[in-house]
């Protein structure tokens, strides 16, 4: 298997196995102009098995919906064929418009310009909780 490396963008590493589809959906990788691979289940001493993907293009990454889908996402910013930064995510403290509330009747169901607001209750077990009704959410990535 030959794929390019990529001169300027991102490459998502350290993916959990079979999230990466996750990932590609979310950012809508389906809707840029420019080369996209996705890259499943390669080995990795560290994982045993992940995903990647490399993005060919300078485009805004939201890193937390990313750190929501894995927080073990490693984001790898390239430049002129080079590595210029390295970020580790982890579970956001905040998701604003990344999830809903499942609550009936919670406020943001009946107004919908309300944001959905979940804050962080516990990061071992990536349990987020709305902020207006306190009803319980668990993070994608530890399901």
């Amino acid at each position: 298997m030959n794929i390019d490396s990529i001169h300027s963008g991102i490459v998502l590493d350290h993916i959990k196995a079979g999230r990466g589809m996750d990932v590609y959906r979310f950012l809508k990788l389906d809707e840029l102009d420019c080369p996209v691979a996705y890259i499943r289940n390669v080995r990795s001493n560290a994982l045993g098995r992940k995903d990647i993907i490399k993005i060919d293009s300078e485009i805004n990454v939201d890193l937390d919906v990313l750190g929501y889908i894995d927080p073990g996402i490693t984001v790898n910013i390239i430049k002129d064929g080079k590595l210029v930064e390295k970020k580790k995510l982890s579970l956001p403290e905040n998701l604003i418009n990344v999830i809903t509330c499942k609550n009936p009747r919670c406020i943001t169901t009946v107004e919908s310009a309300l944001d959905q607001h979940f804050v962080l209750k516990d990061r071992a077990k990536g349990l987020y909780r709305c902020r207006f009704c306190d009803a319980e959410r668990k993070s994608k990535a530890l399901r």
